[in-house]
């Protein structure tokens, strides 16, 4: 396929790709020795990012496998961070949770049939015991939203985004990605979006990208502050914006959060929402580094929200696709599953 992409959906994809393949960007000082976790379409109940780049320590990363390929909830990491060495009442060895000890007790028996905590009773008594210590392995959150075609009018609406990410100072950058145009002033800097934020021009059918912007990085320790409402009276409104503070140990505890969910979904792949059991479905690759959604019936790749059991072209697989192995091992998109959660899984170290 020469051809441009046609959707931003597509170019999301791209992005994920090169940032697995070639993170960090030219002339960032980040060590070549870190480890790259890349996610999609992850964030908090305000705020959801289009692509995610946790950096990590490759060692520590290693030792988090560990505790599995699914997440560990903030009820959860309470339990493994706190668990002592050394056998303990539960309540002697966890600080307070700031909520009902029986949600922590529900915690310490689903890490225990986890197997990623050890338990026993002593009379009445739970008492528990760690097996590994978690490790430190975040040590960078990079947001990145993609923006192809990134007008006038995609930039005004960014704009609050990227506002609410630096004021906030949960993530340790943030980036645009937009596609590169061959001009010798990328045009989105010509665009009123925030200087904390870092522009990239990304040509997504050769993988390659050149920084047009270095952002910089946002001050994650601190405080940060959550944008609750803007004056919207128009240019004259001078009214003031509506905000509240937030604490820098919450701020930390979401980052492990929205690290963990990253580490179990990555790219939350594209099948999990779309229908690769369609007669039209199919996996196409431009080149060997990457195989991305494709509709026979439309001649294009698809979005998620199109690809859906209501539209129009659906065709469910013919049941000659699906005798051999049915329904164990299924027909063809069952295979499309596979294939891409066995890349998915190839990404994390130690597993």
């Amino acid at each position: 396929m020469t051809r441009d992409l046609e959707t931003e959906f597509e170019f999301e994809l791209r992005t994920c790709r090169w940032a697995e393949l070639e993170w960090p960007p030219a002339g960032d000082p980040t060590s070549d020795d870190t480890a790259i976790v890349v996610a999609r379409q992850l964030g908090t109940k305000r705020r959801r990012w289009d692509t995610i780049v946790l950096e990590c320590d490759p060692e520590a990363l290693r030792r988090r496998a560990n505790f599995g390929l699914e997440r560990l909830d903030g009820d959860l990491l309470h339990v493994v961070r706190n668990a002592p060495a050394e056998w303990s009442y539960y309540r002697d060895a966890l600080p307070h949770p700031g909520y009902p000890w029986r949600y922590v007790r529900e915690a310490i028996h689903r890490a225990d049939d986890r197997g990623i905590l050890e338990t026993r009773k002593n009379g009445n008594r739970i008492e528990i015991r760690r097996k590994w210590p978690y490790p430190d392995w975040l040590e960078r959150i990079v947001a990145i939203e993609n923006k192809p075609d990134l007008d006038a009018s995609a930039a005004r609406a960014l704009a609050s985004q990227l506002e609410y990410d630096v004021a906030m100072g949960l993530a340790d950058e943030v980036w645009v990605a937009t596609r590169k145009t061959g001009d010798r002033v990328a045009p989105a800097l010509f665009e009123d979006l925030p200087v904390e934020a870092g522009i990239l021009a990304l040509e997504p059918a050769a993988l390659t990208a050149d920084v047009a912007w270095h952002p910089r990085t946002l001050a994650v320790d601190e405080p940060g502050t959550r944008i609750l409402e803007r004056p919207d009276g128009g240019a004259r409104d001078s009214s003031a914006a509506q905000f509240e503070y937030v604490d820098p140990d919450w701020k930390a505890d979401r980052r492990l959060a929205i690290a963990e969910r990253a580490y179990e979904r990555g790219w939350r792949s594209f099948v999990e929402t779309m229908r690769p059991d369609c007669r039209g479905f199919e996996l196409r690759a431009r080149d060997a580094s990457q195989a991305v959604p494709y509709c026979a019936a439309k001649g294009r790749c698809q979005t998620a929200a199109e690809c859906a059991g209501s539209c129009g072209e659906f065709e469910p697989e013919p049941p000659a696709w699906r005798t051999r192995g049915w329904p164990i091992e299924g027909g063809p998109g069952k295979r499309v599953q596979r294939i891409l959660e066995e890349r998915r899984r190839r990404r994390r170290p130690g597993v």
